[in-house]
Order: C-alpha cells, then sequence, then structure tokens
C-alpha cells in the first residue's frame, strides 16, 4: 500500500484526492437532500428545538433550580426565585423578510445536517487518502482515530446544540437595551446562532486530536503543554466568548469542558511521549 502511494505521480495523487473530495461531497448532499424533505422535522423539532420552554435541557435546568431552591428552603435559606433557570419561558419571535428568506434558510440548515451527520464518513475518506503514505506502526499508532474525531465532534455539537444554544437564545430573546425596542429576529439571523454555536463546539472539541498529531510529529510536548497551560487558559476564554452570547454563565460553561480536554490532552501527549521513548 504504502509502495503504491510512493509510486503515485503527482498528478495522480490529485486525481486520487479528486475522487475523495467528490464522495465527500456526494454523501453530504445526499444527507442534505433528506434533511431537505424532512424539513418539519428538522425545523420544528431540531432547529426550534432550543428556544422552547419544553426543551429537554430547559426542563431539566428548570426542575434542578425548583429542587436547589427547596433545598435552600429547607435549610432556611432563600436562594432568588426557585423558576431563576426556567429558560426560554417567552416565545420567540422570528420573521422572515426577504422573498427567498424561508428558502435559503432551509437550504442552509439542510447543507449544515448533511456536514453533520455525514461528518464521520467525511473523516473515513480523509483516512483513506492519507493512510497509505503512512507506515505500518504510524498506522497501527493511528488505530481507531476516526472514530475518535467523529466522537469528540459530535460530543461538540451535541454540547453546544443542548447546552449552549438554549442559554444563548434565552439571554438574547430577553436582552433589552430599551423597552421601547421589540425583539423580532430575522429567521436566518437565528438559524446561523444556532449553526455556529453546535459547529465551534464540535470543532472545539477536536482539541484532544490535534494534540494528539502535534505530539506524534513532536511539535509538542507535555511539558510544553503545562507550561502554557495558563496562555492556553486565556485562549479558550476567548474562544468562549467568541462563540457565546456575553454573559459570564454560558461563557463558563464553555471554557469548563475546554479545560478538561486541554488536561486530558496533556496525559495524551505524555502518554505519546512515553510510547516514543521505548522505541
Amino acid at each position: 500500500m504504502v509502495e503504491k502511494t510512493t509510486n503515485m505521480s503527482f498528478l495522480e495523487h490529485l486525481e486520487e484526492l479528486r475522487w475523495h473530495l467528490v464522495r465527500m461531497v456526494l454523501a453530504i448532499c445526499l444527507v442534505g437532500v433528506v434533511s431537505f424533505i424532512f424539513k418539519q422535522v428538522v425545523f420544528d423539532i431540531i432547529l426550534m428545538g432550543p428556544s422552547k420552554s419544553n426543551f429537554f435541557t430547559t426542563k431539566l435546568l428548570c426542575r434542578f433550580g425548583g429542587y436547589m431552591h427547596e433545598l435552600f428552603l429547607s435549610f432556611g435559606y432563600k436562594l432568588g426565585n426557585a423558576d431563576a433557570l426556567c429558560l426560554n419561558q417567552e416565545p420567540i419571535a422570528l420573521q422572515s423578510i426577504y422573498m427567498a428568506g424561508q428558502f435559503l434558510a432551509h437550504i442552509k440548515i439542510s447543507l449544515i445536517s448533511g456536514i453533520v451527520i455525514a461528518f464521520p464518513y467525511i473523516v473515513f475518506e480523509l483516512w483513506k487518502f492519507i493512510s497509505p503514505a503512512l507506515h505500518q506502526n504510524e498506522i497501527k499508532y493511528a488505530r481507531g482515530i476516526v472514530v475518535s474525531i467523529s466522537l469528540l465532534f459530535m460530543v461538540g455539537v451535541l454540547f453546544g446544540y443542548f447546552i449552549i444554544s438554549p442559554l444563548s437564545i434565552n439571554f438574547l430573546n430577553n436582552y433589552r437595551a430599551s423597552q421601547e425596542i421589540q425583539n423580532n429576529f430575522q429567521l436566518m439571523s437565528y438559524v446561523s446562532i444556532v449553526a455556529s454555536i453546535s459547529l465551534a463546539s464540535g470543532i472545539l472539541f477536536e482539541l484532544p486530536a490535534i494534540i494528539y498529531f502535534l505530539s506524534k510529529t513532536g511539535i509538542v510536548t507535555p511539558s510544553f503543554l503545562r507550561k502554557y497551560r495558563r496562555h492556553a487558559l486565556v485562549i479558550m476564554l476567548v474562544l468562549s466568548a467568541i462563540i457565546t452570547p456575553p454573559d459570564i454563565f454560558s461563557q463558563i460553561l464553555v471554557c469548563f469542558p475546554l479545560i478538561l480536554l486541554y488536561e486530558v490532552s496533556i496525559r495524551l501527549s505524555k502518554r505519546i511521549q512515553k510510547q516514543q521513548e521505548k522505541i
């Protein structure tokens, strides 16, 4: 397999890459078409879900808030309002001000659905293109990389969708710079918020995979990661601020798992260093 790859010319490599890209695009389009057909499920249940008071995460937070309120009352303390964590109680008002607004939003969310659902296959195709150029020991150490990368991305997307999205929507929908101004959001703005938060979370959760490859190539070491832990924390806070609305609670929710992933990455880099020292 390695011999075949090394004997291929540059144009043959490009041709091979082209067919991998074609299959990836076809997979995205196929899933996108299915999403386009089942628009009621995609829009009414999935896309609009985080904005509703009966959303899974919202109900859990509401119950948790009520439980904590009762717990503190039993000790003689009053912990604010029992409904403080009951998010999105006020219905969100969306509007489409362009003739093709709903159609374009439909296409956009279908393509995003295609990318998210077909992501494991995309990673698989990229691995099929890269793996023939690797040595057997490198393939051995990279075993399960497709599953790991896909799993990290999916967990990140779900975290952004179920945790960050409802908090962000609640904050932005209830924020008032002036009582004279009414919130009537544009449809594409809402789609962009939910999609960007979910996709950004999926990408950020790839941190251990990135550290794995950088450690394998010797670019980063466990000592390097420990030395610049504070710098990494600042960067993670900035990234959390970018993908969340400007409230400290949402930023902490995003930053906390990133810190955990960074610590996991240090352990992973240390393990890789030990493996390389044995070789």
